[in-house]
């Protein structure tokens, strides 16, 4: 059996992170050897390796530069799970699957429906790019699920797209290394009602359908416990 992942967290400015602190918890069901974070530290975090990094001026150059510095660092595992602070592992798996969320056209054409403009752009610019690489019907990876990366590859990625203000690194690299895989929908539960599913195993929130909406108390109560990554009782 191949050994377990590192994981890798890139992280935004801040102490109070609860969706970072029931993500850790949620490792639990998830195979793994070292958990890092890449970016800011919140000071109640224990047990992971730090990786710091200046804040950019946006928060996706912020990310892909978090993302770069994980793959420089050479305690890092050569092959990791590449997370958001915002991803829930809700039942127990023994690895982390390769996911795609469809044809990147179908993807754009969604939000090209509701007016996201720089990430728009930058899918499109992305879009363009991979077709200038050979890849005229891409698929998209932008899912809020771990995505299995390899450290040279990574760097191979963010070099090639490194011209991109907006870079869709989970679609470029997805494509440029030919990941293939299984399509789901995106677990993003973007709302505070009841209508999200229960029995899947990704979740993930924004920070009002966490802290205010039922999918947050779902997974509040689905993981009580103070877990290794954190110190204190909570």
């Amino acid at each position: 059996m191949p050994a377990a992942p590192d994981i890798v967290y890139v992280v935004k400015p801040g102490d109070r992170n609860e969706e970072l602190r029931y993500s850790l918890r949620s490792l639990a069901h998830l195979p793994h050897r070292r958990v890092w974070i890449a970016g800011h530290c919140p000071s109640w975090v224990r047990g992971v390796g730090r990786i710091p990094v200046p804040p950019r001026a946006t928060k996706y150059q912020s990310s892909t530069a978090n993302l770069r510095a994980a793959a420089e660092h050479p305690e890092v595992a050569d092959e990791f799970l590449y997370f958001n602070d915002d991803f829930f592992i809700m039942r127990p798996l023994d690895h982390m699957p390769v996911l795609h969320r469809g044809p990147l056209a179908r993807v754009e054409a969604y939000y090209s429906t509701r007016g996201r403009g720089r990430y728009l752009r930058g899918l499109r610019e992305t879009r363009a790019l991979l077709a200038q690489l050979g890849h005229h019907r891409p698929l998209s990876y932008e899912l809020h699920v771990p995505m299995p990366m390899r450290k040279a590859q990574v760097l191979e990625t963010l070099d090639t797209g490194a011209h991109l203000e907006v870079l869709h690194k989970r679609t470029l690299y997805g494509m440029m290394h030919q990941l293939g895989g299984r399509e789901i929908s995106d677990p993003k539960i973007l709302t505070r009602g009841p209508a999200f599913p229960r029995s899947v195993p990704f979740l993930s929130t924004l920070p009002d359908s966490f802290a205010h909406g039922q999918v947050g108390a779902h997974i509040r109560a689905r993981f009580p416990e103070p877990g290794p990554y954190e110190t204190g009782p909570r």
